[in-house]
């Protein structure tokens, strides 16, 4: 039995390249907004609760994002093996393709299970930890209370993007936007109920906004689990097939290419969440305004991202087939849409900073008020920042697309740890700038990262196609 493959063949212009990326990013990027979200939510919310909620928010994510941005690498990793497997038979995915997809999400799946365990023991340090970078002894125990209800979360959540991403290789796109729409819909839900007491439910504040996302999570990765194995193009693949079976092949090879890219999104996520702690460093306000802010940048962030991952997708497939035309039409079809899409969102931010701030927080305290004022501060300084977070971030995702992942680690470590981050420090702290120094080292970390990886990039689209894997070695494997 032959199963036809989602993707039929490349375009073989700009034109039809940018339609095709379209089509696919539309609902990736869509998905991540709406994914993201649920942290929105959770911002807003907690902002209600009080400037000092919203403070411990802010540094305990900063704790629980190193721990995601680590198991980045697993679900980053299904994105290149499965499009160019997939690739080198564009016209019938067959028996091959589908053996070597369904290796590849499987270990990418034990990857994220074996990282658990140490992920949840870190978590039970996070106050500790926080204390050691300078951070307010009680913001630091609250942030340990939130991070510890958000943890059995943690690995749902590192699942559903692998599955995510299998699907974005197989161009099922729009099943995934709507089970994470529900999924947001139902921890919105589970927020108002948990952190404000309705329902004949105690008021937990912070623990509740990290129960409901913890829960809303689990049940994402469970409906993402059964569509997967139900789905007519995706079934086929049998993801799930000999699940507890260990591959120790094709979990060296996503090991390999995954600690690298782990590393690479550590390096950046890290910048932005060791910018935290200095504001922390500064003060509380200055934090909670800083959460409010780079909130915002996030969420707008998600969009040229998401668009990114389908340039991987659509740039892997096109390496799969060998096709340096395509390869290349991709890559300039992702910069067009991720730097064009995130030029307009950056203009509405720079232009209705105050709208967006009282959607965070109400101006009906001293406190408040004076966090806001902040925010307002913050919020031009991040709007600048966003083209060249755009363009990094589709070099990047395009790299990966590729396999090519260690150079951009090599470049975003100096780019953000050599440049960035000292900039940020020296600004804050030794310059009248203060906290907004803090931004404009941000900025310039992400616009040598730019520059750094859209270097790499052109270089890397000189050389010719590299065969992948399941090329190099076509042998059937009984898994």
């Amino acid at each position: 039995m032959t199963v036809n493959a989602p993707i039929r063949s490349l375009p073989r212009t700009l034109r039809g390249e940018t339609a095709a990326l379209l089509a696919l990013g539309g609902p990736m990027a869509l998905t991540q907004v709406v994914q993201f979200s649920i942290y929105t939510v959770d911002t807003i919310m907690i902002g209600r609760v009080g400037t000092q909620a919203l403070a411990a928010a802010a540094v305990g994510t900063v704790i629980y994002f190193l721990l995601w941005m680590i198991g980045a690498g697993p679900f980053s990793a299904v994105t290149p093996m499965v499009s160019q497997a997939i690739g080198t038979t564009l016209d019938d995915a067959g028996a091959s393709a589908r053996r070597d997809a369904r290796r590849s999400v499987r270990m990418a799946l034990w990857l994220v299970a074996l990282l658990t365990l140490p992920m949840f023991g870190a978590l039970v340090f996070t106050a500790q930890i926080l204390v050691f970078f300078g951070q307010d002894p009680d913001i630091s125990r609250m942030a340990q209370s939130y991070v510890i209800a958000l943890a059995p979360g943690l690995p749902f959540a590192l699942g559903v993007m692998v599955l995510r991403n299998f699907l974005a290789a197989l161009n099922k796109t729009l099943a995934p936007l709507l089970i994470v729409t529900l999924t947001v819909g139902i921890n919105a839900a589970l927020n108002a109920v948990l952190i404000f007491g309705l329902l004949g439910f105690p008021a937990m504040g912070l623990i509740g906004a990290g129960i409901a996302s913890s829960l809303s999570y689990t049940l994402c990765f469970f409906i993402m689990a059964v569509y997967v194995s139900t789905d007519r193009v995706a079934g086929p693949f049998d993801i799930f097939r000999n699940l507890f079976e260990f591959d120790r092949e094709r979990f060296g090879d996503i090991v390999r290419l995954s600690w690298p890219i782990s590393i690479t999104t550590l390096f950046e996520g890290m910048l932005f969440n060791a910018a935290a702690l200095v504001m922390g460093a500064i003060g509380v306000r200055e934090l909670a305004a800083y959460q409010v802010a780079l909130n915002v940048a996030s969420m707008a962030f998600m969009l040229p991202f998401g668009f990114a991952m389908a340039g991987a997708t659509r740039i892997g497939l096109a390496e799969g087939a060998g096709d340096a035309g395509a390869r290349r039409r991709a890559a300039q079809a992702t910069m067009i849409v991720a730097v064009g899409g995130m030029a307009v969102i950056a203009l509405i931010v720079a232009t209705f900073p105050k709208a967006i701030a009282h959607a965070y927080m109400r101006p009906d305290t001293a406190d408040n008020v004076a966090t806001i004022a902040l925010i307002l501060g913050f919020l031009p300084i991040a709007a600048a920042f966003m083209v060249f977070d755009a363009v990094q971030i589709a070099a990047n995702q395009l790299l990966r697309g590729l396999k090519d992942v260690t150079a951009p680690m090599i470049i975003t470590g100096v780019s953000f740890w050599l440049i960035g981050f000292p900039t940020c420090y020296g600004l804050a702290f030794h310059t009248s700038f203060g906290a907004k120094g803090v931004w404009y080292g941000l900025m310039l970390g992400l616009t040598a990262a730019f520059i750094g990886l859209g270097t790499r990039l052109w270089l890397r689209l000189r050389q010719p196609p590299r065969p992948p894997d399941i090329l190099r070695n076509p042998e059937p494997v009984p898994l």
